[in-house]
């Protein structure tokens, strides 16, 4: 599909693997410039060789939860790109047990995303105004027997403040969406973790899904592009499920 993203520059965070990585390959194929970044110096540089043969990819080590880092990595991104016109926010901590990790959710998950859009709002403002798209997830939206852990509760929070900002962000030319995969299965992914060490349970998880299948990340890569693009220039404050019905609730 061809959605206008020709010569737009994105910034899309934790992009060497998974939704992240999936994100960075379709802005490309769409002809857009992507900066990406990621905790590990060899995955980026690998990723950055892998991708260049589709489009210009530039990239930084990031530690998504030192928010310095990831200002830093705005400020070198939007000056090699010349620009920013997307911003993707995809980093997320591991669910954390003990209440006193929870912290590194906070940084990760929440402070980056509101640091990072704040280094990058001006910017976007600047060249026209653009898209911010936060990848949330169903579990914020689903009841749990154990009740919500360190990693629903947050992408709970990236939600509210992302949509919030829709009024704020959205009066200066910046639309803001929201993206939440249900299950979601790549190498090396969680759903892939679950597949190996609990087979049953992930074989009745797929039975039970109306598709038969879970998502991929190209599934909700497709999604996050759509939003991006001038194609979805009416749409700012939405929330957008991308779990092939396996949420068992009904949007109004």
């Amino acid at each position: 599909m061809d959605l206008g993203l020709k010569g737009k520059r994105a910034l899309v965070t934790g992009s060497t693997k998974g939704i992240g990585r999936a994100i960075a390959e379709v802005l490309l194929a769409e002809g857009a410039s992507v900066a990406i970044c990621a905790r590990s110096g060899d995955a980026v540089k690998a990723t950055i060789a892998e991708l260049s043969e589709h489009g210009m990819v530039v990239g930084d080590v990031v530690d998504a939860a030192d928010l310095a880092s990831i200002e830093t990595w705005v400020a070198n991104s939007a000056e090699q790109l010349g620009g920013i016109d997307i911003y993707v926010h995809n980093t997320s901590g591991k669910p954390q047990k003990v209440l006193t990790d929870w912290s590194k959710n906070f940084e990760t998950d929440l402070v980056a995303l509101v640091g990072g859009v704040a280094s990058a709002a001006n910017i976007l403002e600047a060249d026209g105004g653009g898209s911010l798209v936060s990848i949330g997830t169903t579990a914020s939206a689903e009841h749990f027997g154990s009740g919500s852990g360190s990693y629903s509760a947050f992408k709970a929070a990236v939600t509210n403040w992302t949509l919030g900002q829709a009024q704020v962000l959205g009066a200066r030319g910046i639309r803001c969406n929201v993206v939440s995969p249900g299950p979601v299965v790549f190498d090396g992914g969680d759903w892939a973790n679950i597949r190996a060490a609990k087979p049953e349970f992930y074989d009745a998880t797929v039975a039970s899904h109306p598709t038969g299948r879970l998502g991929s990340a190209r599934d909700i890569a497709n999604v996050v592009a759509f939003l991006s693009s001038d194609a979805a220039a009416h749409i700012n404050g939405a929330n957008v499920t991308v779990d092939g019905g396996f949420l068992k609730r009904i949007n109004y």
